[in-house]
């Protein structure tokens, strides 16, 4: 993918940059983003089910199983193209920060 120019340069001068990224950027690493209507996390479970103080107090096995379930998965992929962007952009920028 060829970056233009101007943006190679806007990014040589900041001081400050923020990257808005969400699930899917790991989508491409082969993890399940949250709202896809057919394989999505919230596909068999409500985010209120799992996703809040609330679920928790209620159902602490069940939360703790689907977060395992979900970190375990995590570690066995690997990172993809935009992850390493991300890790060079944030080498080389003084304050750079990523909010998903």
């Amino acid at each position: 993918m060829d970056i233009p120019r101007e943006l190679i340069q806007a990014m040589r001068t900041a001081e400050k940059i923020v990257a808005l990224t969400g699930a899917g950027i790991s989508a491409e690493s082969g993890l399940r983003t949250f709202r896809d209507v057919q394989t999505g996390l919230w596909s068999q479970h409500r985010p209120k089910d799992l996703a809040t103080m609330e679920a928790f107090l209620r159902n602490p096995k069940l939360v703790w199983e689907w977060y395992a379930m979900r970190r375990e998965r995590a570690t066995s992929v690997q990172p993809n193209p935009g992850h390493y962007a991300l890790v060079d952009m944030a080498m080389y920028i003084p304050h750079f920060h990523v909010i998903t």
